[in-house]
């Protein structure tokens, strides 16, 4: 096998040139092999093989930083640096992450994990090159989806004033290459690169600008001629009118190609574009058919694509499609907007029945805060879904356009706690903190799949802002009983006893409740309280429990740091004087950053588990 000798950076370029095809078959056939065994990205990470390739043969690493946007498309990347025997592990606990992570490697220059993030990062290593004198060379790949977020144009207009060569290699993998256009690009790309033409054209702006008055006119008036000439000819006049060599569009499964193109480009001295043409899912039929379906995928059988494990429940994404779809059907002012996850957020069936009411804004999460907000302030009931550790995007939204207007958006923030083997960058722990910090936003989380229907519907009548986040996967389908009306700022007590008050936010109900059985067997009476609002907190029950408890105890799956077992500690202790509070335990997870893993797994190492939330709280209890 070919992908045998890859053991080391840059071994890749001991290759002969007839092994290369075949080393693109082998990583495609590995890589459908271990996602299909582990799980994880598939589709993005086989439309990229020949380019990845490419990028390794003409650069060397990892002297060369090349930064990959989001970075689940770096498998490829993660294969020609020698580390074949991480997938073995891949997304699990103590395993090699599916997205570039500097500690693993010094050939992956900057993790990454949200969108739209590495030209900025590339240009802070171009600008820190030209102050230190350094000759290695700097390379972003940013998807097509990806420049759709508006920290990448904030980049590439900073990007232009570059003296110093920095390729941005943009991967479209939705646009079909012409052969008209592609032809005359090329063409057009060769010339404007080449010694001849570069020098001329900076001697005749040279020149021109030395003379006085006139001169600075002629230059101008030059620029606005062969800029309408080139707008008709050159596909990348984008970038070009805002001072960036544009090159291509270049078949992405070219590797000769591609090789041809990334000599132009490093020839160029300032920021050059490199568009690279290429196919989602290349080589496996089923991800080229559904590329959707298979961007992240959980283990599936490789003859049909099929996953593993079928889904015999609902989860939390699909009770909120469920309500979506009917509360659009009696409200035309309901309204669902999404920033690029259609899919992943539910709104599918939303935007099958109602396309005029469903706005896709992209990667944008910032504009997709304000645009709502720009709904709400219409009369419109705006929706906005997003996952949590992409909502953080937009905190400055929120505040600035939703809240300080006190203007009625609903925020469906999925993915809320742990989420699992994408890791650091995906784990949705921070909401409560930072959604707590901001006047006029109340906070919900259900406990079951009823009350996640019941809240949806609550929330879009609110009339003020308000958000509910909900955990990814299954939805709990217990305490269906237990469904008392959504009251703002009121709590739901499902057991009222004494000594041990459990007050549980949203997924942590769940927990609560084998904590309540264990705690029960071990003689101790114990209060369960489905808290429902985070914020407004329910004070008057606070006070009442305060008053008739030993111990009371705050359970939630986001971080100890301005959460909700914060916030109440902060009000009893305020407000009733330490000296007449029952002991505090807050649970909830440390100041760290959650690294990947099953969920499972990771609740036991952060000691949120039933088990260890029982230990933590007869531990108290003895010492009362």
């Amino acid at each position: 096998m070919v992908l045998e000798k890859i053991e080391e950076p840059n071994d890749i370029k001991k290759l002969e040139e007839s092994e290369l095809p075949v080393l693109a078959e082998e990583i495609r056939e590995f890589l459908i092999q271990q996602v299909a065994e582990h799980g994880g990205h598939l589709a993005s990470n086989l439309g990229v093989v020949e380019l990845t390739m490419a990028l390794h043969l003409f650069f060397r690493l990892p002297e060369d930083k090349i930064i990959w946007d989001v970075g689940h498309q770096s498998y490829t990347h993660k294969l020609l640096t020698g580390r074949k025997e991480g997938f073995d592990s891949l997304r699990q606990f103590g395993g090699m992450s599916g997205f570039p992570k500097r500690k693993e490697s010094r050939c992956d220059s900057f993790d990454t994990g949200h969108s739209s993030t590495s030209i900025s990062a590339g240009l802070g290593y171009a600008a820190a090159k030209e102050l230190t004198g350094d000759s290695y060379r700097v390379i972003s790949v940013i998807g097509d989806g990806a420049l759709t977020g508006g920290m990448a144009y904030e980049a590439l207009n900073n990007a232009s004033r570059l003296k110093t060569n920095f390729i941005i290699v943009l991967n479209d993998n939705k646009m079909s290459i012409s052969e008209n256009v592609g032809g005359l690009s090329r063409h057009l790309s060769n010339l404007r690169t080449a010694d001849a033409y570069q020098g001329l054209k900076n001697g005749v702006t040279n020149s021109l600008n030395k003379i006085p008055v006139y001169g600075e006119r002629m230059v101008e008036q030059i620029r606005r001629t062969k800029s309408g000439i080139k707008q008709l000819l050159i596909p990348g006049m984008l970038f070009e009118n805002m001072g960036i060599t544009y090159l291509g569009p270049v078949d992405g499964h070219d590797i000769g190609g591609m090789l041809r193109v990334f000599r132009d480009a490093s020839r160029v001295d300032g920021a050059v574009v490199v568009h690279v043409l290429t196919q989602k899912g290349k080589g496996y039929v089923p991800a080229e058919r559904h590329p959707a379906r298979f961007h992240g995928t959980e283990p599936f059988h490789i003859e049909t694509g099929l996953p593993l494990k079928k889904r015999t429940r609902a989860n939390y994404t699909d009770i909120f499609s469920t309500v979506m779809r009917k509360l659009g059907e009696r409200d035309e002012k309901v309204t669902a907007i999404t920033a690029a996850m259609e899919d992943g957020t539910g709104l599918k069936r939303f935007h099958n029945l109602f396309p005029e009411r469903f706005f896709d804004v992209g990667i944008a999460e910032e504009h997709a805060v304000t645009f709502g907000a720009g709904l709400a302030a219409a009369g419109m009931k705006p929706v906005v879904a997003v996952y949590s550790s992409f909502l953080q995007r937009a905190y400055d939204q929120i505040l600035h356009d939703v809240c300080i207007q006190d203007l009625p958006v609903t925020f469906a923030i999925d993915r809320a706690g742990l989420v699992g083997s994408d890791g650091e960058t995906h784990q949705g722990i921070f909401d409560l903190s930072w959604l707590s910090s901001i006047p006029n936003m109340s906070i919900m989380a259900p406990k079951n799949k009823w009350e996640l229907s019941d809240m949806v519907k609550f929330a879009v009548n609110y009339g003020h802002p308000i958000a509910i986040r909900y955990p990814r996967g299954e939805a709990w389908a217990e305490m269906k009983e237990y469904r008392a009306e959504i009251v703002r700022g009121k709590s739901e007590v499902i057991y009222e006893e004494n000594q041990i008050a459990l007050l549980a936010v949203g997924s942590m109900v769940k927990t609560a409740c084998q904590v309540r059985e264990n705690l029960k067997n071990q003689g101790y009476g114990c209060t369960l309280v489905n808290v429902r609002f985070v914020k407004p907190l329910d004070t008057e029950l606070l006070d009442r429990l305060a008053a008739s408890h030993r111990l009371l105890v705050t359970m939630e799956e986001n971080v100890l740091s301005g959460g909700f077992g914060e916030h109440a500690a902060h009000y009893l202790q305020t407000e009733r004087g330490p000296e007449h509070l029952p002991k505090i335990l807050n649970i909830a997870i440390k100041d760290v950053y959650v690294e990947h893993g099953n969920v499972e797994l990771l609740r036991q190492e952060l000691g949120i588990d039933a088990d260890s939330v029982t230990g933590r709280i007869i531990a108290q209890a003895e010492r009362l």
